[in-house]
């Protein structure tokens, strides 16, 4: 019978699944994309925002340069698509940039860069929902202000969606993917031919000015400049999130599966690259200012803007290209909202299956290893969407300060990729012999090294631009969970040796006798059948003990003891202070002290309820000395269930019981 939570979890949840029903769909190239690219292509939902953000602080005349910056993050973003290209013909069986720096670099590399894929995951889920609510605002302005409700509500309904099991299925990806895909790009297509024709309008922002922040008034003249500049490419560098994706999914592709992976990462990175161009070419055509505070640093006609929304640069762009209201802005801002939520459920498949390989190998509790019954990932599901709702309201659903911490370690995971990558082709190298396949291996090693390179810088002016704005954050967390993943394998390595079987006679020795316990409150059906089970076991001994907390009380029990004439002696055990535990634990020391080479096994009777409320006011004092009694050698703890009429109730009508019966 299920008990009230369990009953519950099946209404939010469902029905278990049995493993027969596990099975996995060989995707197509027009099917996968959809599936594997949400997150990465997601990101143009954001990225060009936070380009245009961080050179407004340095006033107008350096926003024009978001084309050029934006060129920047584009040339990378191709650079780590070629190099993961290798990748998935090298490791076709998707383990990854965890596999690979394992298996190249070492247990160290292996686990830093798990640690980064954690933690990037978890920023994945938080700022592509909180993203999302932002959009969500956009299209329904009365809900300005909730942004973080609505990116929590976001993640809790995903958590429990993907804890349903509702596995990525081609069918549901691909119609807002594509629509994502033909929306902003049309939109980028017709913005650039009413600029062309003269007809484009400005945007709603353009006619506000751009007050810069204290220090930049000069623009992006001198050391501050170039230290901003390359912070606005840092920020844009959030384009490359999810481009991974791809190489942890190449076992879920038709044959051949390398191939298919390999031409979908290009179409990956093409798309990718051609709307982040199209959007910021665009934005800088229709003039789009987006800012971090336009309270303080949007001015109209030299003075404050007050109570102006902005909105994002990808709505923005939607008003000024076909108007605000009508049905294709909705249809933009609906599909770019769609877009983000799948981002964050990509998360929700890579997390889990990280954290079970990870469990695999001993990094992280053996419970984030297996399947729950709707055979997901259910703890590691859990875990994730706990702690992207703690970042989010942590942050407030603020997308700026979020990206801070975001992609460094998106390109931790890079680099290590690509540097294990490099000895990988080199100690491939040393052993091939074939002239043809050496020449592939060595282009290949050369655009790993190009990669390698280019992240390694990217990853470098990433910690020196965002270190104070939050990237200590991320490499604190990526840390923490270093050490802790660490102190996880040796704690499980020390257990293993400390119970590894060897040639010792001791371990097979049986103990010389077994004296049988039986912990006694009152003279009632269970007591007198846990002393019927103790009796049929035959101990060498067998005693009853009762502490005495009321003397009239422990004086019946007595008496009906002598009363029933039970052949067992029954010992008084004194509690001045009044408590239960202390005394069973002094007497059984007490006993095992004079014979420590005896067993002792304390029978102690428990009732089994049907309602969960009823576990709140039976068998707590039972639990009690059980988890006390665990601590001690020598003494081993034997339950007596005792049926009451409501698990017996429960058990004959599992509609109405709602529980599985309760010790």
């Amino acid at each position: 019978m299920l008990t009230f939570f369990n009953a519950l979890k099946r209404i939010l949840v469902g029905r278990p699944y049995g493993n027969e029903q596990l099975s996995h769909t060989l995707l197509r190239k027009r099917v996968a994309l959809p599936v594997y690219a949400s997150d990465a292509l997601s990101s143009a939902a954001y990225a060009p925002d936070e380009i245009l953000l961080t050179l407004a602080l340095a006033g107008v005349a350096a926003v024009t340069l978001s084309p050029w910056v934006g060129l920047a993050v584009i040339i990378v973003l191709l650079t780590v698509v070629a190099s993961y290209r290798q990748n998935v013909h090298a490791y076709p069986s998707g383990g990854g940039d965890y596999e690979i720096a394992s298996e190249n670099l070492g247990r160290r590399a292996g686990l830093t860069v798990g640690s980064a894929l954690l933690v990037d995951y978890v920023l994945t889920v938080a700022v592509s929902m909180s993203s999302a609510a932002q959009y969500l605002v956009t299209a329904v302005p009365v809900l300005h202000g909730r942004q973080g409700l609505l990116a929590a509500a976001g993640v809790l309904i995903l958590m429990l969606v993907n804890l349903r099991g509702i596995r990525e299925a081609g069918k549901v990806f691909a119609l807002p993917t594509y629509l994502f895909l033909a929306s902003v790009l049309g939109m980028c297509a017709v913005g650039l031919i009413q600029s062309a024709t003269g007809s484009l309008a400005q945007a709603p922002s353009a006619e506000f000015e751009l007050l810069p922040e204290a220090g930049m008034d000069a623009g992006l003249t001198g050391l501050a400049g170039a230290f901003l500049l390359l912070r606005a490419f840092s920020s844009g560098a959030a384009a490359l999130t999810g481009v991974e994706a791809i190489s942890n999914g190449v076992p879920t592709f038709r044959k051949p599966k390398s191939t298919n992976a390999a031409t979908t990462l290009l179409l990956l990175g093409g798309l990718a690259a051609l709307m982040l161009a199209g959007i910021l070419a665009l934005a800088s055509l229709a003039k789009v200012h987006f800012v971090q505070d336009p309270a303080t640093q949007l001015l109209l006609n030299g003075e404050p803007v007050q109570g102006y929304i902005q909105h994002p640069v990808i709505s923005q762009l939607a008003e000024t290209v076909f108007g605000d209201g009508s049905l294709l802005f909705y249809i933009v801002i609906g599909a770019t909202g769609l877009i983000l939520v799948f981002a964050s459920n990509t998360a929700f498949n890579g997390f889990p299956i990280l954290a079970s390989v990870l469990a695999k190998d001993g990094y992280l509790p053996r419970q984030m290893r297996t399947r729950g019954d709707r055979l997901a990932f259910s703890n590691g599901i859990i875990v994730l969407g706990l702690a992207a709702l703690l970042l989010v309201l942590v942050f407030n659903a603020d997308v700026t300060r979020m990206i801070q911490l975001y992609i460094v370690g998106v390109f931790v995971s890079f680099t290590a990729s690509q540097l294990g990558m490099i000895r990988h082709w080199t100690a491939k190298l040393r052993t091939e012999r074939t002239k043809e396949v050496r020449a592939r291996m060595k282009r290949s090693r050369v655009i790993n090294a190009c990669g390698f390179g280019m992240t390694a810088l990217v990853l470098v002016i990433v910690i020196v631009t965002k270190f104070e704005h939050g990237a200590w954050i991320a490499l604190l967390a990526m840390a923490f969970l270093y050490v802790v993943m660490n102190g996880i394998r040796t704690h499980y390595q020390s257990v293993a040796e400390e119970l590894r079987v060897e040639e010792d006679p001791e371990l097979l020795a049986l103990p010389s006798r077994v004296n049988a316990v039986i912990l006694v409150s009152k003279v009632h059906k269970p007591v007198l059948r846990a002393l019927a089970y103790a009796r049929a076991s035959r101990p060498s001994s067998l005693n009853a003990i009762i502490v005495d907390l009321d003397p009239e009380e422990t004086q019946k029990v007595i008496d009906d003891w002598e009363r029933l004439r039970i052949p067992v002696p029954l010992t008084v055990l004194s509690s001045p202070y009044r408590e239960t535990v202390s005394p069973v634990l002094a007497y059984l020391r007490e006993a095992r002290r004079s014979s420590p080479r005896e067993l002792f096994v304390v029978y102690i009777p428990e009732y089994v309820v049907g309602r969960w409320w009823e576990q709140l006011v039976h068998n707590q004092t039972a639990l009690r000395i059980k988890a006390r009694l665990h601590f001690e050698p020598g003494i081993m703890v034997a339950s007596v269930p005792w049926q009451l009429a409501s698990s017996r109730d429960a058990a004959a009508n599992p509609a109405a019981g709602g529980g599985e019966p309760r010790l």
